[in-house]
């Protein structure tokens, strides 16, 4: 039966205070896969089979991705296996590791201590309101490609594209579970023709914790309208006098021509 993860209050600030601290002193449990797709599907396994956080993920190159959940020792244990499970039906799974009571000083290193404080404030653990789907490629233009039919075949969202090394890209997208299955299935049959499908996953019912952990496209602020009035009143131009400039004639001086009798005479 699955269990249903534990929520940081945004409620109550000094509630979700108080979980972040005990949360640090959980256990750490790791499961590793060669896909992103596969990891997305790994750590919805691990939320729903037991009462765990999900912190996130690292994404050490070469296609290598691992997710990291916290919890109690008992807990993290479940949702380690669940996930390794998971990723071995994949055929995705590289290594899976728990950590009963990691030290603080490997918490400070790590690339897991500061991603703690992001979860502060953050309480909203039911169902998302729409279907995941994630088509990985092997090549950008198959991922573009495959993105195009996706978008062409159903009514869906382009939410973000991730890649994680060794040419692996991975299309994100958001919709009902209807269409998201259209989206994909045409998507693969796309990216099939133009280069190589590496992985395709879709979370019919994501939790909202997993939903935030995806990667977002930024959104950039449209520029305002700026709207002006219909009839604008013309300003009369005031008339300003102006003075003509005094110009000095200099009086020129007469030069005497001389007669044309004279003129004959000349040689």
């Amino acid at each position: 039966m699955p269990v249903e993860p534990r929520s940081l209050s945004d409620s109550d600030p000094e509630a979700a205070h108080q979980s972040l601290r005990w949360l640090k002193d959980t256990a750490l449990g790791m499961v590793s896969t060669t896909s992103f797709p596969a990891i997305i599907g790994v750590a919805d396994a691990m939320m729903k089979s037991a009462n765990i956080f999900l912190v996130g993920y690292e994404k050490t190159g070469g296609g290598h991705c691992t997710a990291i959940v916290r919890g109690g020792v008992a807990d993290v244990r479940m949702a380690v296996k669940a996930g390794e499970e998971t990723a071995k039906q994949f055929g995705q799974f590289v290594s899976s590791s728990l950590i009963p009571r990691p030290p603080s000083n490997l918490q400070a290193v790590l690339p897991i201590l500061p991603r703690l404080e992001e979860l502060e404030g953050v309480g909203q653990t039911n169902m998302s309101s729409g279907a995941i789907g994630l088509l990985e490629t092997r090549g950008f233009p198959a991922m573009v490609g495959a993105a195009d039919a996706m978008t062409k075949s159903a009514e869906i969202e382009l939410l973000s594209h991730e890649t994680i090394g060794e040419g692996l890209c991975t299309i994100i997208v958001q919709g009902s579970l209807p269409n998201v299955a259209i989206a994909v299935e045409a998507g693969m049959h796309e990216a099939e023709r133009i280069g190589e499908l590496n992985a395709v996953m879709v979370i019919p019912r994501p939790l909202n914790d997993l939903e935030r952990s995806l990667p977002k496209t930024k959104q950039t602020e449209k520029p305002q309208e700026v709207r002006l009035p219909l009839n604008l009143e013309e300003r009369q131009k005031e008339l300003v006098p102006v003075e003509a400039p005094t110009v000095d004639v200099q009086e020129q001086k007469k030069i005497a021509l001389p007669e044309l009798s004279d003129l004959s005479e000349l040689p």
